[in-house]
């Protein structure tokens, strides 16, 4: 009985990462020079894009029967692969509930629709924990911290949305939240820095696309010593293969770092005055 394509080229690491969760990694014959989760991937399979760009007569030689892409962003490579007969899929999917979806949909496409509702339920109920952990601290006098997600640095870029929205589980307020529905980084381009120190983020994380955080950087920003997190040594990374990839990664380890984060402040600030 057929179930799904048999042979599979994923140009991002979350269709990977999912495909060898539910157990249908003999599926994946390419994947991204990016992929490090689960690390194994990469000595196993070879690697045939980049984000923005692909190999693709390397692809078409692999004889796909389906390509998996992310975003508008691939639609270039997308197009070439579709003239060359490649079958792609392409998921756009930016908020939490939109990676779900797209979770569903991929273990549906593969035969393995009732695993991979199992293993969403069990995340979903990760994340309803954890915001009852956080109501619960809230109940207790502690504050949300403010934050400020950091996707890049020169220029500053701020949270994309499925970020945004997992930081509001976790236990922070987005001092961007107006730009977390800006799809594109470009438009997530905060032009004023001095606005970054004019909203008081009680945190910084620092995600910046593999490239690592500095936090003496960040504390030496011209007028950042009035900030409060650069004040009180809140200066953290979180790494960007864990929460910036709209996969399994920033549903579990991604959000249970930002988890982390915000509620040891949180228990910080049970007793301290609201500045």
């Amino acid at each position: 009985m057929y179930h799904g394509p048999q042979r599979i080229v994923c140009l991002t690491e979350e269709t990977t990462e999912w495909l060898y969760l539910l157990g249908q990694e003999a599926r994946i014959v390419g994947i991204s020079g990016y992929t490090v989760r689960p690390p194994r991937a990469r000595q196993e399979k070879p690697k045939v894009s980049a984000f923005l760009s692909a190999k693709i007569d390397k692809i078409v030689a692999l004889q796909p029967d389906c390509v998996f892409g992310f975003s508008d962003l691939q639609a270039d490579i997308a197009a070439a692969l579709i003239r060359q007969g490649v079958q792609v899929t392409v998921f756009n999917q930016r908020s939490v509930a939109e990676i779900f979806s797209m979770m569903y949909q991929v273990a549906a496409m593969v035969g393995e629709a009732a695993q991979g509702l199992k293993r969403i339920a069990a995340m979903q109920q990760g994340l309803a924990l954890m915001q009852a952990e956080v109501a619960a601290l809230v109940a207790q006098g502690a504050r949300r911290p403010r934050v400020f997600f950091e996707e890049w640095d020169v220029p500053p870029i701020s949270a994309i949305r499925w970020v945004s929205e997992l930081l509001g589980i976790a236990g922070g307020d987005d001092i961007f939240p107006e730009l977390a529905h800006q799809s594109l980084g470009k438009n997530r381009i905060i032009a004023d820095g001095a606005e970054i120190v004019r909203r008081k983020p009680d945190i910084v994380i620092g995600s910046w696309c593999g490239k690592k955080f500095r936090p003496e950087a960040v504390a030496a920003r011209p007028g950042w010593e009035q900030v409060p997190a650069v004040r009180d040594g809140a200066l953290f990374e979180v790494k960007s293969p864990l929460i910036l990839q709209p996969g399994p990664a920033a549903l579990t380890d991604g959000v249970a770092a930002l988890h982390r984060i915000c509620s040891d402040w949180m228990r910080s600030s049970i007793g301290r005055a609201t500045p």
